[in-house]
């Protein structure tokens, strides 16, 4: 018998090997570079190796010539038009998360250069009104790893969504997960708080992991084969016990709802997103949704359309929970992070309403909420990062935010733009994409659905309003915290990210022609 030589089709998938040969590259730099160079070098590398990755994406859909797609990597890879959507989604997020890490960075490298030492130095910064904000730098702070950590998370995260068989989207999922857990425990001044985050980030995710596997495994067993195409032909087929592949899709849903928040495997959200520090949190909040939500659009709509009897109702029930427990929990909290937390569980309910519809509207509606929502939640979290309190750490503290935006009315009005967007408000990406999902999920049956969803939008409204009311409309505390001048980096994320939440309101029709022209997938 002779061997059978793999084949390997680098051009479709040059943009992930372009990120991962960033990520190595990176490695080698920390490894042999001198502290001093680092900071410089890994920032180039990562921002030229990101934008060299969304080249690559635009050359790769622009070669498809009309088709919807290819095969690579003997079949474990699909680069169809919905993956290449989701690719340069993700490496777009990815730029701008990399900017807000980096500029977070660039202030701890100042600080210790000029203190000349490994100790505590406060460094101070003008803000608007003449106060200054004491920046607290100590060893440790400038952590240039995080740079190769986050290209090895979207190098995993480009390929969740185009694996077109379990093993495959297993391995993407771990290589998108690990550098995760460490990146949310770098904030050493929240030490406690952001190794508890990462602490339960890692072990949630490892239980959801082997359920993952567990449910491959089964299904292997029920279809004789791992590539999500074979999948779908056994069902059709009525290969095997039905109730062996229905097992095998619960526990392969375990991995797939842990990753996009989704109740009742939520818990870790609101603790992640508090504890981390912000821009990693903001990266992450952005890019893991859009990644999960494509490998669980690709595994309903390519391996399991024929059991969508068995899998809607327990879609339904998942969607509702979300978007009720999101909701109600988010009215109750206290701390901005976690506010935005739980509207993040909230807004997947909302996202699985476009995907139980099950039909071409379902995908490009459900592919639009997802670049709305990362630009939207990106830019919230750039915000959050700038407000601080006089000892330079980040105050998230609801309260404590009263009368911010009318000391700081640029920071005020970009933040309600961002909550209004979460809330739906027309004129606003949040208010094109829930229609868009409530709309597919109407035409395809789920009017229930759609109703819990308009009323879960108009009582999640209220949280969001309050915290304008609070920042326009209430006494400042005497302790209230500042907003720091933000750095060249930060600001050019906090206006391209509102722009976009602003555009894709107004002029959203060139984004939903994309998006109408990537409603299949190849399989």
């Amino acid at each position: 018998m002779n061997p059978v030589t793999p084949a390997v089709e680098y051009s479709l998938i040059s943009p992930m090997l372009i990120v991962f040969g960033a990520a190595v590259l990176g490695v080698l730099f920390e490894a042999f570079l001198p502290r001093r160079l680092r900071y410089g070098a890994q920032l180039l590398l990562s921002l030229g190796g990101l934008a060299a990755a969304f080249v690559a994406v635009l050359l790769v859909a622009r070669n498809l010539a009309g088709g919807n797609g290819s095969l690579a990597v003997m079949g474990a890879l699909a680069v169809d038009r919905p993956a290449l959507f989701l690719q340069g989604t993700i490496l777009l997020i990815g730029v701008l998360g990399m900017l807000l890490i980096g500029q977070r960075h660039l202030a701890g490298a100042h600080a210790r250069d000029e203190a000349g030492l490994d100790g505590f130095t406060p460094q101070a910064s003008a803000v608007p009104g003449g106060v200054a904000e004491q920046v607290a730098t100590r060893a440790g702070v400038v952590q240039t790893e995080v740079f190769p950590l986050t290209l090895f998370a979207t190098g995993g995260m480009l390929i969740f969504p185009a694996s077109n068989d379990l093993l495959t989207m297993f391995i993407a999922l771990e290589v998108l997960s690990l550098p995760l857990y460490l990146l949310c425990g770098l904030a050493r001044r929240r030490r406690m708080l952001s190794q508890e985050a990462a602490l339960k980030y890692f072990l949630l995710g490892a239980f959801s992991s082997a359920f993952f596997l567990y449910g491959a495994a089964l299904l292997y067993g029920y279809a004789g084969t791992l590539k999500l195409p074979g999948i779908a032909d056994a069902v059709a087929a009525g290969a095997g016990t039905t109730s062996l592949a229905l097992v095998g899709v619960a526990l392969l849903l375990v991995g797939v709802l842990f990753k996009i928040g989704a109740v009742p495997f939520h818990s870790w959200i609101p603790d992640v997103y508090q504890g981390a520090p912000t821009a990693i949190t903001a990266f992450m909040a952005a890019a893991t949704k859009i990644a999960a939500f494509g490998a669980l659009l690709r595994v309903f709509y390519v391996a399991l359309p024929e059991l969508h009897t068995a899998w809607r109702p327990v879609l339904w029930t998942v969607a509702i929970l979300t978007m009720v427990v999101g909701t109600v929990a988010a009215v109750t909290q206290v701390d901005v992070k976690r506010m935005l937390g739980y509207s993040a569980v909230a807004h997947t309910g909302f996202i699985l309403t476009g995907v139980i519809a099950g039909t071409g509207s379902g995908l490009s509606s459900t592919l639009f909420y997802l670049f709305a929502y990362g630009f939207s939640t990106l830019g919230a979290f750039a915000v959050v990062g700038l407000v601080r309190d006089a000892a330079g750490e980040e105050d998230t503290a609801l309260a404590r935010w009263a009368g911010l935006g009318r000391r700081y009315p640029v920071v005020g009005i970009v933040f309600s733009l961002f909550l209004l967007a979460f809330a739906g408000i027309p004129l606003t990406s949040g208010f094109v994409s829930k229609f868009a999902v409530f709309k597919a999920a109407g035409e395809g049956g789920a009017i229930p659905l759609v109703v819990v969803g308009v009323i879960a939008s108009a009582v999640a409204a209220y949280f969001y309003v309050r915290v304008i009311v609070l920042m326009f409309f209430t006494d400042r505390p005497d302790d209230a915290p500042d907003v720091v001048v933000p750095g060249a980096a930060t600001t050019a994320v906090v206006t391209v990210t509102a722009a976009v939440t602003f555009a894709l309101g107004a002029l959203p029709q060139p984004l939903l022609d994309l998006v109408n022209s990537a409603d299949a997938f190849l399989g």
